[in-house]
């Protein structure tokens, strides 16, 4: 809530020596009062700021006229304009019929004088909104959106948290340029919108050096003595479309570059050695050529008007049209992500096509004789974003110079209503535009990718954020924020990318020694967040639920997540700088480090130089990662608006079929990722298909769901290479093939049918079937209603039927765990291949001679998956649904003695099979953890995995109990890990001993 104490020491920060202006604020609906109010004010002050702008500028040069005329006789050429600096009458085309201006006075321009230019310029700052609607080729120094003096961006988009870096803006130029800053000064409450090609994501630097090649203006008799406010605003409206029609033409132009590769490549698609396939070029150009046309046919209709101008002159039908045909932005925009994906994927395929992406020609203006630029088809493809994103600022700033008695009027106003509409309307797809930061050289330095990513220091974990440019690798640290300062990073180190490589693991040292969180620390910690977020949810549903608890909990909650998310990683990702030190992440998933290593190797294959930065370089670069970060908060829940999706809670079922795609022969295999508290966690692998281009899997897996929303597939080829296995505990030395993700629908994934899908990953195409199963569902326990077979039947029927203690299917599948995969690592944790488990089921149930012969041969996460399934398909839980209630409170008695004594007359209290049974499995679930080291299985893994299976009441029992869907580690489910935990860190419990121990302890506890 409001703080009238923390608001007024953030001011005198701010406003040293200023009294602090009193805002009784009681609510959140008084906040957001007081928030329009003030936005209000901005408005109406900018507006103010601009108009007195204008009047000093003009009233200057009016004065500036009458005592000292410019002689007309002299005709020596002006001098060129400061270098990078391009002005706005080099933006304007020539007007048709206008004599030549005057040569100004040379002793006058040293006397610091206002020529008629100086006036034009002054006039015309505030047009360059309009005027550079769209890519202009500016100076890469600029950087959109600029801030003025208060702080705020001077635009009419009210974006709070778009800032913008560069070294210009704090007036820092390593060749002593200080015009940089100087230039804007009289601009400080107009945006300036940058078109400049270097403002796009990862735009080739080639550009940087291009201009607009627009003939400049003459300036004399623009501005005539006695001329009317009508007049003026006219002329100014006319200097407002001729931008337009400048930047149109530069857009068209633009467009054309784009669209000349694909007749050819269109041509190629139905040969027998095509480029690329027809479906590629469409995903890639799909509704560029109808842009294009748009804008070819708007640009012919307004060149004449513009050419043969008259005060009378209508535009506005012309504006409307083309407003009206903004829907093919929206599918463009819809597209834009997919057609991105396709190009590079084609350009890491096709080396043919990556030559063509990366040089494509723009021509400049006609009248102008600049040569083609080379861009790349990755900065083409997002100038239709950049346009659309501002196609209401031309139309405000021609609203404006608009009399409101002209024609036009009433046709621009509907446009300027229909183009923000669309705007606010598609807004939240377009991702926001990598914005550049230019070194002192005026190299173009962009931030491609970043991350949290946990660094193992003196052998200690620690939380980095890496920024990767596009010539070097930062490593930072958050600080602390202070009262009354923006919050910054603290650079830990650097490596320019030419300096950069990745030691192999033969090459690279062996980690340190590092401490490793055991698992049951872990699955604890887990526990614990998942108990915080049930206990705000009851906070928020209960009527009396304070904002102040909720708060705290969500407090705890995040420093629960933040210790998760810094101990549970263990992949290693070690980057080596060649002239000196290495340094070493710890990542959860393969995925990421892959992803980082492919950024980092794509970016080397251009030609880098090393350098080094001086103590002030890397100030100002450590100082802008601040604005530029994409990746603002760490991947944990409590970071999540309350909107926000939870994601899914309960078992996916996925099918992997096939992959395609591949160029040589090898042994593939895929893994399954899924995110889980912010992190992804490997959760199945399918069995290595030997020496094939095309192999087939036809696996299926059931997959724990703890809030996820994603799926990804990675395809490895399998290294039998033994100078290069395990040298690290967690290292992964097998190939990546390729990798892709996908995230999980609820609403496809949720329905009863199979959901079949594929996922392309550089060139490979690996497809699967998936469908999602609630946790209650899959669970979920049935009465018995049959007598013949194993599954689905009371232990008690089967035990008889058998006359044996324990059952053979028990018997059977722990002899062979034991025999074969007690070193299996994460065995009982790792998916077996359903379509194996159900196999073995049918085997069981119909008692065939062959199961032996069966188990012997079959994968061992098979077995133990069939083991699992038993006990999760018993009608009734193995500790029986009499005693759920009394092993619930059982387990929560805090006295020892207590505990122990009610906990053994519990197990007493079991029907003999399935007592047995329970000391059998318990006894083999000990050896299995004795062998922790090894398969990464402790008691609490195990306790984990078969807790609910065992416990978990029958459907009718737990009615009276159920636990929301969406949260896995309910009350409930951790006491039920709790029990079978209790029971494995018991000393050995012995049948006979139970049984002599005749101690009386009720159940009702």
């Amino acid at each position: 809530m409001w703080d009238p104490k923390e608001f007024e020491q953030h001011w005198q920060a701010e406003f040293p020596g200023e009294e602090a202006p009193v805002m009784r604020l009681g609510s959140a609906d008084d906040m957001r009062q007081e928030l329009e109010r003030c936005r209000e004010n901005l408005k109406r002050l900018q507006q103010v700021l601009a108009e007195e702008k204008f009047k000093v500028a003009y009233l200057e040069s009016s004065l500036s006229r009458q005592q000292k005329p410019v002689p007309r006789q002299r005709r020596k050429v002006p001098p060129p304009p400061p270098p990078k600096r391009v002005s706005m009458r080099d933006l304007l085309p020539p007007p048709p019929v206008i004599a030549p201006p005057p040569a100004p006075d040379p002793d006058y321009e040293e006397d610091g004088g206002h020529t008629e230019s100086f006036v034009l310029g002054n006039l015309l700052e505030g047009l360059r909104v309009g005027l550079l609607l769209a890519p202009a080729g500016d100076s890469p120094r600029h950087s959109s959106p600029e801030r003025s003096s208060n702080g705020y961006l001077s635009s009419d988009r009210e974006d709070d948290d778009s800032v913008d870096f560069n070294y210009g803006t704090d007036g820092y130029d390593a060749e002593g340029n200080e015009e940089q800053k100087s230039s804007r000064e009289g601009s400080e409450t107009m945006p300036y919108i940058d078109e400049s090609p270097t403002m796009s994501p990862q735009l080739s630097a080639r550009s940087q050096d291009s201009v607009d090649g627009v003939s400049p203006t003459p300036t004399e008799g623009l501005l005539a003595e006695g001329e009317s406010e009508s007049d003026k605003g006219l002329l100014m409206r006319k200097l407002v479309l001729s931008g337009v029609l400048a930047s149109e033409e530069i857009y068209i132009n633009q467009l054309e570059a784009l669209l000349l590769p694909m007749k050819p490549l269109k041509a190629t698609a139905t040969t027998s050695q095509p480029v690329l396939t027809m479906q590629q070029i469409d995903a890639i150009f799909y509704k560029v050529q109808d842009i294009y046309e748009i804008h070819k046919d708007f640009y012919d209709n307004l060149c004449p008007c513009v050419q043969e101008w008259d005060n009378k002159t209508t535009v506005g039908h012309l504006f409307q049209k083309l407003v009206s045909q903004l829907g093919i932005y929206k599918a463009f925009v819809d597209n834009y992500k997919c057609a991105l994906e396709t190009a590079e994927k084609c350009s890491q395929c096709n080396n043919q096509f990556a030559k063509i992406s990366e040089n494509l020609k723009v021509k400049g203006p006609k009248d102008s004789k600049e040569q083609p630029t080379s861009v790349t088809m990755e900065a083409l493809l997002y100038k239709p974003i950049d346009r659309v994103t501002r196609s209401t600022l031309v139309l405000h700033d021609l609203l404006k110079h608009t009399p409101v008695d002209h024609p036009d009027y009433p046709l621009l106003q509907d446009a300027l209503r229909i183009s923000q509409n669309f705007l606010s309307s598609i807004n939240e797809d377009i991702d926001p535009r990598r914005t550049a930061v230019t070194t002192p050289k005026g190299e173009t330095r962009q931030l491609v990718k970043d991350g949290f990513m946990v660094e193992l220091s003196e052998n200690s974990r620690k939380l980095r954020h890496l920024f990767l440019f596009t010539d070097l690798l930062l490593c930072a640290k958050l600080k602390k924020a202070t009262v009354g300062k923006h919050q910054q990073y603290d650079c830990k180190w650097y490596i320019p990318l030419a300096d950069l490589v990745f030691p192999s693991v033969e090459e690279s040292e062996p980690i340190p020694q590092l401490h490793a969180t055991p698992d049951h620390e872990i699955e604890e910690m887990k526990a614990k967040i998942s108990v915080l977020k049930s206990e705000i949810q009851k906070e928020k549903k209960s009527n009396k639920g304070s904002s102040r608890a909720i708060e705290r909990l969500k407090k705890k909650m995040f420093e629960y997540e933040s210790w998760l998310l810094l101990f549970s990683p263990t992949i290693p990702f070690r980057i080596h700088n060649k002239n000196g030190k290495s340094y070493l992440f710890l990542l959860s998933s393969d995925y990421e480090r892959s992803e980082w290593r492919e950024a980092i190797q794509k970016l080397q294959k251009k030609d880098l130089q090393a350098f080094a930065l001086s103590s002030l370089e890397l100030q100002v670069l450590t100082g802008s990662c601040f604005k530029l970060r994409t990746v603002h908060n760490m991947p944990i829940i409590s970071n999540k608006d309350d909107d926000e999706s939870s994601g899914l809670y309960g078992f996916l079922h996925v099918i992997v079929h096939s992959a395609k795609g591949f160029d040589h022969s090898a042994n593939l295999y895929c893994t399954l990722e899924v995110d889980s508290f912010g992190y992804f966690v490997s959760k199945a692998k399918t069995r290595v298909f030997r020496d094939t281009t095309e192999p087939e899997w036809n696996e299926e897996f059931e997959i724990e769901l703890e809030g996820s929303q994603y799926l990804r597939i990675l395809c490895y080829e399998k290294c039998y290479d033994k100078s290069k296995l395990n040298k690290d505990n967690n290292e992964i030395v097998d190939k990546i093939m390729g990798k892709g993700q996908i995230q999980l629908d609820p609403q496809a994934v949720q329905s009863k049918n199979w959901h079949m899908d594929v996922i392309e990953m550089n060139g490979i195409k690996v497809e699967f079937s998936m469908k999602f199963s609630s946790r209650d569902m899959s669970l979920k326990r049935t009465p018995s209603k049959k007598q013949t077979g194993v599954f689905g039947v009371k232990i008690s029927v089967v035990t008889k039927r058998e006359r044996s203690k324990v059952p053979y299917i028990v018997r059977q599948c722990i002899e062979e765990v034991e025999k074969r995969g007690i070193e299996e690592v994460g065995i009982y944790r790792i998916s077996g291949v359903a379509t194996d488990i159900q196999a073995l089921k049918a085997a069981f149930d119909a008692n065939s001679k062959d199961i032996l012969m069966m188990l012997s041969d079959m994968d061992i996460n098979a077995i133990a998956g069939t083991l699992k399934l038993y006990f999760r398909e018993l009608p009734e839980p193995l500790l029986t649904d009499k005693l759920y209630l009394a092993f619930m409170e059982g387990i929560a008695l805090s006295d020892p003695a207590a505990k122990e004594n009610c906990m053994m007359h519990l197990l007493r209290s079991l029907p003999e099979p399935n007592l047995m049974t329970f000391l059998f499995l318990l006894q083999h679930l000990k050896r299995v953890a004795e062998k922790e080291p090894i398969n990464k299985m402790s008691l609490h893994n195990l306790a984990t995995v078969f807790g609910p299976t065992l416990l978990r009441p029958s459907e009718v029992e737990s009615k009276a109990h159920t636990n929301l869907a969406s949260d896995i580690w309910s009350h409930d489910v951790m006491a039920q890990v709790q029990v079978l935990l209790y029971y494995l860190q018991h000393p050995p419990i012995s049948f006979s001993e139970l049984k002599r121990n005749t101690l009386y302890y009720s159940t009702d506890v």
